[in-house]
């Protein structure tokens, strides 16, 4: 992404993590946390990806409620900033936090043993 992309980007999830913080009522979207914002070239879509951490169960319900307050949230969006056009606002639920999850529990299942130190090695050798 270009500089005014990132920028852009990151003031639209600022904005939006505010509004769904501060002035959504909607309860299905309580604790949703906007994970990262992308930018197409011509500022026209931004693929926004949220996520309700900890509680991956209420995907389907989440993502009801960010189509349904959609219209409202790209309105503040487009009266916050500074774009000739306010930018289509396209929600998707962000993976990469349970692919950690899942990368963090299959290391944790590893079986891994101690590493000699160099000090070990010495003694052991003079015995």
């Amino acid at each position: 992404m270009s500089l005014k992309q990132e920028r852009m980007a990151d003031r639209i999830r600022t904005i939006l993590s505010e509004l769904l913080l501060l002035e959504v009522r909607d309860p299905r979207l309580r604790n949703v946390t906007v994970t990262r914002v992308m930018l197409d070239r011509e500022l026209q879509y931004a693929d926004i990806y949220v996520n309700a951490l900890g509680e991956e169960a209420r995907r389907g319900e989440v993502m009801a409620g960010l189509e349904r307050a959609k219209g409202f949230l790209r309105r503040e969006v487009g009266a916050r900033v500074r774009l000739r056009q306010t930018p289509e606002l396209r929600f998707h639920w962000d993976l990469n936090l349970e692919h950690g999850e899942h990368i963090n529990e299959l290391l944790d299942q590893l079986d891994i043993p101690p590493e000699e130190t160099a000090g070990d090695t010495e003694a052991a050798s003079e015995e």
